[in-house]
């Protein structure tokens, strides 16, 4: 068993946090490059197999530039924030085809009080939601299943952060997951505690949560004709 991260990689958040500017940023690139990125790297790569048992049209990607680790720089070229890093890192699992259609991805964050795994749509386009949305309708069972089965739900939560008011028009109001269709994601989470994401057992908890994600991505797959 293998610890990825360390007290040191969170304290090098929580510093740059404190000191978001380029110049600290250079002065202590050395601590970023052993203690977050070099760890998060290698997280990536030994994810793979796990990976590969859930779906082998999905991707844990440790190229450098490119691959599945996010640039820990901020775009802020349309945001009134000037901040140029980001306080947190994070990785996307992606599906094979996600640069030619909109897929679900697995998502994993590293971020002092704030560590989590997660899976789903963040942010889908309004055509993508529509099509989620009436196969949900057309496949209730399945989607109770995937997303509502009480082994499931006691380990993860669905995003509920940015909800309609109402459902979408259109929709049976007594449909049985009615909140469902209020949701602007569909994105299941579950949050790792520091600890946990600094402990030797980070890999094989990461492992057995792709695997009980599977079957709720394997339904967002479905729903957009991807495979899974």
């Amino acid at each position: 068993m293998t610890a990825y991260f360390t007290d040191r990689s969170l304290k090098f958040l929580r510093a740059l946090a404190r000191h978001n500017d380029r110049e600290w940023f250079h002065a202590h690139k050395q601590d970023y490059e052993q203690h977050v990125r070099a760890p998060f790297l290698a997280l990536i790569a030994d994810l793979q197999p796990a990976l590969l048992e859930v779906s082998e049209h999905y991707r844990a990607d440790p190229k450098t530039v490119g691959g599945s680790l996010f640039r820990i720089h901020r775009d802020t070229r349309f945001s009134n924030n000037k901040a140029p890093y980001k306080e947190w890192q994070g990785a996307r699992l992606f599906h094979a085809r996600s640069r030619e259609v909109e897929a679900p991805s697995f998502y994993l964050h590293l971020q002092p009080g704030n560590c989590f795994i997660g899976a789903g749509l963040w942010h889908p386009e309004p055509e993508t939601l529509r099509r989620v949305r009436h196969f949900i309708v057309d496949n209730p069972g399945s989607w109770a299943a995937a997303a509502h089965a009480p082994a499931f739900r006691r380990r993860f939560d669905l995003d509920d952060s940015e909800m309609l008011v109402r459902p979408p028009r259109g929709y049976p109001a007594d449909f049985a997951h009615i909140d469902d269709l209020r949701r602007k994601n569909h994105v299941a989470l579950r949050t790792i505690d520091d600890a946990a994401m600094t402990g030797p057992r980070l890999l094989a908890t990461l492992s057995k949560d792709l695997q009980q994600l599977g079957p709720f991505m394997d339904y967002l797959c479905a729903a957009l004709d991807l495979e899974f």
